[in-house]
């Protein structure tokens, strides 16, 4: 569940804030299916929900201290929690979309100022693939800080549709 969707003055630049909760990996992945079918690029949905996901998953787990998985969440916060809650209230985890034919940005914002690190690829553990999935299915990702506090991490993809291509043509 969202806590809010925010569509700005450009119809190709959309954000959705994300309650801090692990129903944020299916909210991001609702969002980017009707952002995408909206944009008449439903067929990109696969790629960017896969990576909206893992983007999502990793803000939750390293930037907030929490894990998706509602098992594993602590009965009782401690100070860590406590505190994380107190910054993700101020600096809440955001999906963005933005489509610049031909290509679209997902881009993920969280309150933690760290970059993300690929671990080693272990293919036998559990978690720790996540930004070998991002880099396999985007064209490009990277991360950058915000000013202040937190960090925006983004992944590109080739967007070439009939209708994206006859919509710049016409706007040229």
């Amino acid at each position: 569940m969202s806590t809010g969707t925010a569509l700005a003055t450009d119809p190709y630049v959309v954000s959705c804030t994300l309650a801090p909760r692990f129903e944020a990996v299916r909210t991001a992945r609702e969002f980017a299916r009707s952002t995408l079918n909206g944009w008449g690029l439903g067929e990109l949905f696969d790629d960017v929900a896969l990576v909206a996901s893992e983007l999502v998953t990793n803000a939750l787990r390293h930037a907030l201290g929490t894990s998706p998985d509602p098992v594993r969440l602590p009965i009782q916060p401690g100070p860590r929690q406590v505190a994380d809650s107190v910054l993700a209230a101020a600096l809440p985890i955001r999906i963005s979309l933005v489509h610049r034919a031909p290509q679209v940005v997902c881009a993920v914002s969280d309150p933690s100022s760290l970059g993300p690190v690929a671990r080693e690829a272990d293919f036998v553990a559990e978690s720790g693939r996540g930004l070998h999935l991002v880099d396999s299915f985007s064209r490009s990702w990277g991360w950058h800080p915000l000013a202040g506090a937190g960090k925006v991490v983004w992944a590109l993809f080739d967007a070439t549709s009939e209708e994206s291509a006859g919509r710049h043509r016409r706007s040229a």
